[in-house]
């Protein structure tokens, strides 16, 4: 997937809409900023999540970090590679470092790629 195609939060998150289905995952700056993933902790499968909260957990050699919710849905589908290795979060996050899909109840409007990189280049300032 293209960045430029994805929509973003400001907790570093980003989701590929397609129809009332988004899949979801972690930005390349959350990664690198993150450094090597060893685990991470998927929300369930059938759980219902609001918009904004924390429902799994990421952890580093560096630090453990919580992933945010960036819609109010459904979790429908988990990465299952994720669990047996963690490395594709690093390797590829727009592509099979994917975390999990989600069915949209609500959606909210994320950040285009552009305003995304502006927002980075804010929080170094």
């Amino acid at each position: 997937m293209k960045p430029e195609e994805l929509s973003f939060t400001k907790s570093h998150e980003w989701m590929k809409i397609n129809g009332n289905v988004a899949r979801v995952g972690i930005t390349d700056y959350a990664q690198k900023s993150l450094g090597d993933i060893v685990f991470v902790d998927m929300p369930g499968l059938g759980n219902t999540v609001e918009h904004g909260d924390a429902i799994a957990t990421i952890e580093s050699v560096k630090a453990v970090s919580d992933i945010y919710a960036p819609a109010t849905g459904e979790i429908v589908k988990i990465n299952e590679e994720i669990s047996s290795a963690p490395e594709l979060v690093n390797k590829d996050p727009f592509g099979k470092g994917w975390l999990f899909e989600m069915s949209i109840a609500h959606a909210h409007p994320g950040m285009s790629y552009a305003d995304y990189n502006s927002y980075l280049e804010s929080l170094n300032h």
